[in-house]
C-alpha cells in the first residue's frame, strides 16, 4: 500500500478523501496548505499527491512548478479542483501532473485515478490509454477533458512527468485544439456521423459544432453516414 499526501484547504474534502484512501489500506498524509505540503515533503517522499489547485497561500500549480524546479517531484501527482477548466487541466499537466479531477469526486473516478498512478510507468501506459475512450466519452462527468491528456501522456519516459503523445511543448492554443479535434472525432467515429447527437453530446448548437469541426480541420466524410443526423 501507498503513502498519499492530501493537500486541500477544505477540512471536508481532506477528511472525506482520508477516509476512503485508509480503507483502501493506504497511509494517509494531510496539508491544508502548500506551506504544510513542503514540510511533509521535506520529510518524506509520498508515493502520490492529491493537490488541490485554489488554495489561500499558494495555488496548486505554483506549488507543483516549484516541486519541479527544484527537483522535488519525484512522485506522481493528482490535480482537484471545483472550478477546473481545460485550460488549467492542460497547464497542470504540462507542469507534470498526471491527470485532473474534478470536484465534487466521484469514488470511481477517484479509486481509478489513484490506482493509475500508483501503478508501473509501463502498466501506467497500459491504463491510461485503456481508459481514453471512457474518459474522451464522460468528459464532463468528474474528470476533465484535460485528464485523458494527463492520463495518456504517459509514454515511457522516467520519473513522473506526462508523456507526450499530445505535444504539450507548444502554445496552449495548439494543445487545446490537438485535444478539441481528437475528442470530436472519437464522438464522430462513435455515432456513425450523426451531428446532433454528437452536438448533444458536447453541449453545442449544431450551427456552433459544424464552425468549430470546420476550424479544426476535422474531416466530416470520414464517419459521414446517410443524411448525417
Amino acid at each position: 500500500m501507498a503513502i498519499i499526501l492530501v493537500v486541500d484547504d477544505e477540512l471536508g474534502i481532506r477528511g472525506l478523501l482520508s477516509e476512503i484512501l485508509s480503507d483502501e489500506g493506504h497511509t494517509v498524509e494531510l496539508a491544508e496548505n502548500a506551506a504544510q505540503a513542503r514540510a511533509v515533503r521535506e520529510r518524506m517522499r509520498p508515493d502520490l499527491v492529491l493537490l488541490d489547485i485554489w488554495m489561500p497561500d499558494v495555488d496548486g500549480i505554483s506549488l507543483l512548478k516549484e516541486w519541479g524546479a527544484t527537483s522535488m517531484l519525484t512522485m506522481p501527482v493528482i490535480m482537484m479542483s471545483g472550478h477546473g477548466t481545460i485550460d488549467t487541466a492542460v497547464e497542470a499537466t504540462k507542469h507534470g501532473a498526471m491527470a485532473f479531477l474534478e470536484k465534487p469526486i466521484t469514488l470511481q473516478k477517484l479509486l481509478r485515478a489513484v490506482e493509475q498512478a500508483l501503478a508501473k510507468p509501463t502498466q501506467r501506459i497500459a491504463a491510461a490509454v485503456a481508459g481514453l475512450r471512457n474518459d474522451l466519452a464522460h468528459a464532463g462527468d468528474g474528470v476533465l477533458g484535460g485528464a485523458a491528456i494527463g492520463l495518456v501522456e504517459m509514454q515511457a519516459e522516467q520519473g513522473p512527468q506526462p508523456e507526450q503523445s499530445f505535444n504539450l511543448d507548444r502554445p496552449l492554443r495548439e494543445a487545446r485544439d490537438a485535444f478539441e479535434k481528437s475528442y470530436f472525432e472519437f464522438h464522430l467515429a462513435r455515432e456513425n456521423g450523426a451531428m446532433t447527437r454528437v452536438a448533444d453530446k458536447s453541449g453545442l448548437e449544431r450551427t456552433h459544432l459544424y464552425r468549430k469541426l470546420k476550424q479544426l480541420g476535422v474531416d466530416l466524410t470520414r464517419n459521414k453516414r446517410g443524411g448525417g443526423q
